[in-house]
């Protein structure tokens, strides 16, 4: 039952998994979705892991349940007859119970015949299209199962709710805030078994202990702790202004998080060369040979910045904006050691995708894999950071 329903949410990028699938067809089995409007809402409740695929499954509910609405060719006399809504008027439960068995089919062929044979406008009743009333056709009136005509919503009981697509702004391309960058980094995680056999291995001790006639035989195996180590890299300041709210977001979720065996962060302007610094106003200067030398090699590199800067600040000696940088090794050489060094890098870009056709941002696109600053970006990004080479 609705098993095409399953392959369109799939095919809208809903990732629904066929556990959840089978948890809304228990719910349909016991009897707890009575109507089109529960459904909508138990479906998405059982099967929508995140409000950021909210507009997607309304996208699919629209798709399979046909886009329940009015048709189109409704007169415009009609629809001047329901322009201002009257007292509403509520069903009885038997009137209720024998419009709820009623399926759209049903509905579209008597809003068809009531189109034809309507000659003036209605108020309050429960058969012609109105408004007030119990009819199924109309609005600001109540009835479980109708088709809603002009005016707004009454008791939110018409079949198509998902039309209304109310969730258009929750969406996996959305800028961040902490927690959805924290809940991000997570992913990075990586459990391994290091360390003295601390641990109590409960599955080894049963099967030790039934192999030796009930004897406790205890087992012990290495804790699982957190291996990863995150570099931070962010530019800051010039063009990175506009972004730095959303730049201290990711800093401060990292910089919080305890799933990293280390952490460490610094920062550049524009391009990085022979320092690095570890404030944000780039006084406490780090060597970049010396990090280069002291990090290991399994750091994830995670790199922040617009890359937008002139030509010659990427691609010259002596380019850097600061004077006093005063690099004799250009910064695309530097940026290069730097890729080569560690084995996991990636570079996050807070500027709209549009603007990335600039030089120095596709030269740098062709050194790291880069990535939007968003949500989806993000994801997207620590997913590359956890594949193994």
């Amino acid at each position: 039952m609705f098993t095409d329903f399953f392959y369109i949410l799939r095919q809208n990028k809903v990732p629904v998994s066929l556990v959840e699938w089978m948890t809304l067809m228990e719910a349909l089995a016991k009897g707890h979705i009575k109507n089109l409007d529960e459904f909508y809402f138990l479906a998405r409740a059982i099967l929508v892991k995140s409000e950021a695929y909210y507009d997607q499954y309304d996208i699919a509910f629209q798709q399979y349940f046909q886009g329940v609405e009015a048709p189109e060719e409704i007169a415009e006399q009609v629809l001047d007859w329901l322009k201002d809504p009257l007292s509403r008027l509520f069903l009885s439960e038997e009137e209720q119970a024998k419009f709820e068995s009623m399926d759209f089919d049903e509905l579209i062929k008597e809003l068809e015949k009531r189109l034809e044979e309507q000659t003036g406008q209605h108020d309050g009743g429960g058969h012609w299209i109105g408004r007030g009333g119990t009819s199924p056709f109309g609005h600001s009136g109540y009835h479980p199962a109708g088709i809603r005509i002009g005016g707004q919503p009454g008791g939110r009981h018409a079949v198509q709710i998902a039309q209304e697509r109310r969730f258009k702004n929750y969406r996996s391309d959305l800028t961040l805030d902490v927690r959805q960058i924290g809940m991000a980094l997570k992913k990075l995680r990586q459990l391994r078994r290091t360390g003295l056999e601390d641990e109590l291995d409960l599955e080894g001790t049963i099967k030790a202990t039934a192999k030796n006639a009930g004897d406790l035989d205890f087992i012990w195996q290495r804790s699982r702790k957190n291996t990863v180590k995150l570099l931070l890299l962010m530019d800051v300041g010039g063009s990175m202004e506009p972004f730095a709210m959303l730049c201290s977001q990711l800093f401060s979720a990292a910089h919080s998080s305890t799933h990293f065996k280390d952490f460490q962060y610094y920062y550049f302007h524009n391009c990085i060369y022979d320092y690095l610094y570890k404030d944000v106003e780039r006084e406490d200067a780090v060597s970049t040979v010396h990090l280069l030398h002291t990090l290991e090699p399994d750091y994830k590199l995670l790199l922040v910045g617009d890359a937008r800067m002139g030509p010659w600040e990427l691609t010259e000696r002596y380019g850097a904006i600061n004077y006093y940088e005063r690099n004799e090794i250009p910064g695309i050489l530097w940026l290069k050691r730097i890729r080569d060094h560690f084995s996991h890098c990636v570079w996050l870009n807070p500027d709209d995708p549009r603007f990335w056709i600039h030089a120095t941002v596709q030269m740098i696109g062709k050194l790291f894999p880069m990535y939007s600053l968003t949500l989806g970006g993000l994801e997207e990004a620590v997913g590359k950071l956890v594949v193994a080479k």
